[in-house]
């Protein structure tokens, strides 16, 4: 299921299959082309049985539905709009960070994808900005933090030589 970001919050909009009908809405892939017979409540199958409810009603409901939340979202500002979204980004990488063991390249997509919004639209995410920017730095040191502690050697295992230093005692020499 798909949803539409408000204002208000997230709203369903219902099977992402379903062709909705009006002007503003393209029919879905793989859906019927314009004229053919219309099929089940879906998109696909057979028709409904007679009794199962009106489908263009229905259909008429959620076309008007989805006319109330596109007006809900044009009338919101687009910085708005923008800083939700690279809230969402801020939580798939602390989503994908607090995985065991954590997936690092998700995160890293994540925040890189945060990091070039956050910067490329410096100056114009109005009052979400200065939060945006510590959100950022935050989830930026969290994932170094973490691919650290990935990375350094368990209890009891031997750390790893520094580049230039001698090798640990007991170990052998290099070359």
């Amino acid at each position: 299921m798909s949803s539409l970001w408000t204002p208000e919050g997230e709203h369903p909009v219902g099977d992402p299959r379903r062709r909705v009908p009006g002007p503003t809405a393209a029919p879905a892939a793989g859906a019927a082309p314009a004229g053919a017979e219309p099929t089940g409540a879906t998109g696909t199958g057979p028709p409904p049985a007679a009794g199962h409810g009106d489908v263009d009603a229905e259909d008429e409901a959620l076309a008007a539905h989805l006319d109330e939340l596109r007006r809900q979202l044009v009338s919101t500002p687009a910085e708005v709009v923008v800083a939700n979204h690279v809230y969402g980004l801020f939580e798939l990488a602390a989503i994908h960070l607090s995985q065991q063991p954590p997936h690092l390249d998700q995160a890293r997509l994540a925040v890189d994808a945060m990091g070039a919004v956050v910067e490329a639209l410096a100056g114009r995410l109005g009052d979400a900005e200065d939060s945006l920017v510590a959100a950022l730095a935050q989830i930026r040191l969290a994932y170094v933090q973490i691919t650290g502690a990935v990375r350094a050697p368990g209890p009891g295992e031997p750390s790893p030589p520094r580049p230039g230093s001698d090798p640990a005692p007991g170990s052998p020499s290099g070359p």
